[in-house]
């Protein structure tokens, strides 16, 4: 896999924007991101390729900046599926008043805990 990443010609991608599970991110290389479930297993290495826009390092002389219309489809993120887990309770509480009519209810997310290898 990290053979995929030494024959990059391009400039080096500081950030990218991506849609990952109806939500858009944006992912720097090596970090953790948590998002929407995505279902498969634990360690495996997955693609994605909605990519909406790419950022290079601004500190170099060869800034680059390129936005898809709506993805770009050259460009494809690798990242490795950590954990699956659940986000912490949110409490949903509806009432009217004057008419004792009360609800309570708990929602919590499945997620999924991601980490981006690195920008293609």
């Amino acid at each position: 896999m990290m053979e995929i990443f030494k024959r990059l010609k391009r400039p080096k991608v500081n950030a990218a924007t991506v849609e990952v599970g109806g939500t858009q991110h944006v992912v720097r290389p090596g970090r953790f991101y948590d998002v929407n479930y995505i279902p498969g297993e634990i360690g495996d290495i997955i693609t994605l390729d909605k990519v909406l826009d790419i950022k290079s390092d601004p500190s170099t002389s060869t800034s680059v900046i390129s936005v898809g219309k709506p993805y770009l489809k050259s460009i494809k993120i690798y990242a490795v599926l950590l954990k699956h887990f659940r986000s912490r309770k949110t409490i949903v509480y509806k009432m009217r008043p004057k008419k004792k009519t009360r609800k309570k209810q708990g929602h919590r997310r499945d997620l999924t805990r991601l980490k981006v290898l690195g920008i293609d």
